[in-house]
């Protein structure tokens, strides 16, 4: 799963407009045209070819690539858009936001900054995983919301991922 595959699912999961699209993106640091966020959701040839919509399929050129640097600004402003802006305590410098260095752990990434911004418990986790038909016991989500580094960290697969964003989309989308 890549990072517009993963842009293009939660924003169906989440219900977001493409103008709401530019303002995460905004708050998130980055800013984006319209155009260009459309261009980001596109799907690829590859995903085209197996969609049995029958529409016409764009060319490779047309879709924007989502690197991993835009897609952390986006969950980072989706956390904002949805939290309001982290205020620094006293004696703290600015917060430093968390970089996506391999493409191992993104989907990680991507579970802790929903988690986050969704204001999601453990138990909301298990049980938007358990929607889409996965059974993930406590100790397992538990190690993939755990820091890089960490002797229990465990990266998260991308039928993880992809099931999560299905079982956000049936519970935030009916």
């Amino acid at each position: 799963m890549d990072n517009n595959d993963i842009l293009i699912r939660l924003r169906y999961a989440l219900d977001i407009k493409d103008a709401d699209m530019v303002e995460v993106f905004r708050l998130g640091g980055l800013e984006l045209t319209k155009e260009a966020v459309q261009k980001m959701l596109l799907k690829s040839k590859k995903d085209e070819a197996t969609d049995t919509a029958g529409a016409t399929a764009p060319s490779e050129d047309d879709q924007l690539a989502c690197d991993n640097a835009t897609l952390e600004s986006f969950l980072n402003g989706l956390i904002t858009s949805q939290r309001g802006k982290a205020q620094a305590k006293p004696g703290e410098t600015e917060l430093k936001p968390e970089f996506v260095l391999n493409n191992g752990n993104v989907n990680n990434l991507l579970l802790k900054k929903v988690k986050i911004a969704l204001t999601l418990t453990n138990e909301d986790m298990l049980e938007i995983l358990e929607s889409a038909g996965v059974t993930v016991s406590k100790s397992e989500l538990s190690a993939v919301l755990r820091k890089e580094g960490h002797r229990n960290y465990k990266p998260c697969g991308d039928r993880y991922a992809r099931n999560f964003l299905k079982g956000l989309a049936l519970r935030y989308r009916g």
